[in-house]
């Protein structure tokens, strides 16, 4: 699958530290090799809107949708517990 990068992803990335962008990107090869990788806990997150949500860490998730062999990166996020 191929990765693509919203401009709101983009712009979420200035506020993350480097551990955590370290993190997003090994979850992002995980996401493109399979969506059901263990660590990712890959979920819909809103089923009108076909947004999936994915965990970076306990902290932080991703959101993204799937547009055939795509995976569009639309945002990452602090997580509230």
């Amino acid at each position: 699958m191929r990765i693509l990068y919203h401009e709101n992803f983009k712009n979420s990335l200035y506020n993350l530290s480097d551990i955590t962008k370290k993190k997003l990107k090994k979850q992002i090869e995980y996401l493109s090799s399979d969506v059901r990788h263990p660590s990712l806990r890959a979920k819909k997150f809103n089923e009108s809107q076909d947004i999936w949500q994915a965990r970076v860490d306990k902290n932080f998730r991703f959101y993204f949708s799937i547009d055939g062999d795509a995976y569009i990166l639309l945002e990452v996020k602090h997580h509230p517990k």
